[in-house]
């Protein structure tokens, strides 16, 4: 079943948008909000990602634009591990 994006919140598309982020993989902040439809969002974007503790949506795989990993809301250490062990960047 296909969600309906029409009648979805913004924070629930950035959700399903970073749901679906493969492992391995990685989008920017930007990214996730020019996908959710609000190009400019992409500091809103954070916050969510910072107040998500759902470990279903893979948070840490959403990254600054210039390369860095930014933060995480269980550490910047563990989200570096967690993309190195993805493969989503190197050491």
């Amino acid at each position: 079943m296909r969600a309906n994006v029409v009648h979805m919140t913004f924070r629930e598309k950035v959700l399903l948008i970073v749901s679906r982020i493969p492992e391995g993989f990685t989008l920017s902040y930007k990214q996730v909000a020019e996908m959710a439809g609000s190009p400019r969002a992409y500091r809103v974007v954070g916050s969510i990602m910072k107040s998500n503790y759902d470990e279903s949506i893979p948070c840490h795989r959403v990254v600054k634009s210039n390369g860095e990993i930014g933060q995480y809301n269980r550490g910047q250490a563990r989200k570096r591990a967690r993309l190195i062990a993805e493969g989503a960047i190197v050491k």
